[in-house]
C-alpha cells in the first residue's frame, strides 16, 4: 500500500503562488494532482509519468501550474510537487495527491489511480 501525505496548502490572494508537496512511500508509474471544489466533482489538475517524465495538465491550469518530482538519494524520500502561480479564485479547492501503477485508460481518468492522499485545502481570495 502506497502512502501519500500532502502539505503546503493555505490561503492566498488572487495572483499569488503556493507550492504543494506530496511525500510518497514508494515509487509508482504515474502520479498526479486532483482537486475538488465545494459542490463539484473531483477533477484532474496535472499528471506526471515517472518513467518518461511526460507531464500533462488540465486546460484550466496550463501555463500557471507545474508538476514535478524530486527523487532524493534517500529512496525513502520521494516527493511530488505542484507549483501554482497566478492563482485565481476558481482554483479554490481541496487538492489531492494520487498515484498508480495502472497505465491503461485516459491520463486524466480518476478511476485508474489506486492510491490517494487525504488532501490539502487551497483557498484563493479576491
Amino acid at each position: 500500500q502506497v502512502q501519500l501525505v500532502e502539505s503546503g496548502g493555505g490561503s492566498v490572494q488572487a495572483g499569488g503562488s503556493l507550492r504543494l508537496s506530496c511525500a510518497a512511500s514508494e515509487n509508482t508509474r504515474r502520479m498526479g494532482w486532483f482537486r475538488q471544489a465545494p459542490g463539484k466533482d473531483r477533477e484532474v489538475v496535472a499528471v506526471l509519468y515517472t518513467g518518461s517524465g511526460v507531464k500533462t495538465y488540465a486546460e484550466s491550469v496550463q501555463g500557471r501550474f507545474t508538476i514535478s518530482r524530486d527523487i532524493a538519494q534517500d529512496v525513502a524520500n520521494r516527493t511530488l510537487y505542484l507549483q501554482m502561480n497566478s492563482l485565481k479564485v476558481d482554483d479554490t479547492a481541496m487538492y489531492f495527491c494520487a498515484a498508480t501503477n495502472i497505465m491503461t485508460g485516459s491520463w486524466s481518468q480518476e478511476a485508474t489511480f489506486q492510491y490517494w492522499g487525504q488532501g490539502t485545502q487551497v483557498t484563493v481570495s479576491s
